[in-house]
């Protein structure tokens, strides 16, 4: 089961990120990446692997500073556990990166008419697809982000949890879920994302937890939901009393 951990706010967002993706290991994984928007623009870091290795690879590449990242641990479904097929994924312009939980069925059929679009395609895993399927949509409707992938959603088939992070907006962060969990916690002025509260708990008790069909978007330090008819909803913000011990036993008995 993949994991997902993302953040944005005025705090160093890697080492959140890192922490996260360890507190999820219990799911089980064969490789770990981190999208991250820093003075050198959007960059990707990705490893097969423990999160560990991940870690090696990071500081290779020196001090990473940056206040909005996404991170993923991914189960293969699509495509060898290796470096390419790790996640997160950047779309054609490498403007956009995205992380996914979850199987797109008709992947193929995307693909093919991607291919025919003049699409080429590093990895073999559903996930670049769905990127650029999304800049895709983008591109010839001149559309915003978020719009996009409303489109986009109509019509892929399946299962996901995803996370986008741009380039060109950066101080925002979208995501979007149908059968995969997604939690938001809301902090002061900072926002984390996860696959589950474990990673979120150390930092604040209150959660959102997205349904299906539903988009967030967090942008200016703001919330806003929306379903994929664009039909904005109030989310609900639970209060978390469990302790972060709580959640690591929890954790242990899964795994």
């Amino acid at each position: 089961m993949c994991g997902i951990v993302a953040y944005v706010g005025q705090q160093e967002a890697l080492p959140i990120i890192i922490k996260g993706l360890k507190r999820l290991e219990y799911r089980g994984y064969d490789s770990a990446g981190v999208a991250l928007l820093d003075q050198k623009g959007l960059s990707i870091y990705k490893k097969k692997g423990k999160v560990s290795e991940l870690e090696k690879h990071l500081e290779s590449n020196g001090a990473i500073q940056s206040k909005i990242g996404i991170g993923h641990t991914r189960w293969a479904t699509h495509g060898e556990p290796n470096d390419v097929n790790a996640h997160p994924h950047y779309s054609s312009s490498e403007k956009l990166a995205m992380i996914h939980n979850g199987i797109i069925e008709n992947y193929e059929v995307l693909k093919k008419d991607l291919l025919q679009k003049g699409y080429s395609f590093q990895s073999e895993t559903d996930t670049e697809v769905f990127i650029k399927f999304i800049e895709d949509i983008q591109k010839h409707n001149e559309c915003s982000l978020e719009e996009a992938l409303r489109l986009a959603l109509h019509k892929v088939v399946g299962a996901y949890a995803i996370v986008l992070i741009n380039l060109e907006e950066p101080d925002t962060l979208i995501a979007a879920r149908k059968g995969s969990p997604l939690v938001i916690g809301v902090g002061e002025d900072e926002y984390f994302l996860a696959s589950d509260a474990t990673p979120i708990i150390e930092y604040t008790n209150k959660v959102v937890y997205l349904d299906d069909y539903e988009i967030a978007v967090i942008r200016n330090g703001r919330l806003q939901v929306k379903t994929i008819e664009n039909v904005e909803t109030n989310p609900y913000i639970n209060q978390l009393e469990m302790e972060l011990r709580l959640s690591k036993k929890v954790a242990m008995s899964i795994s």
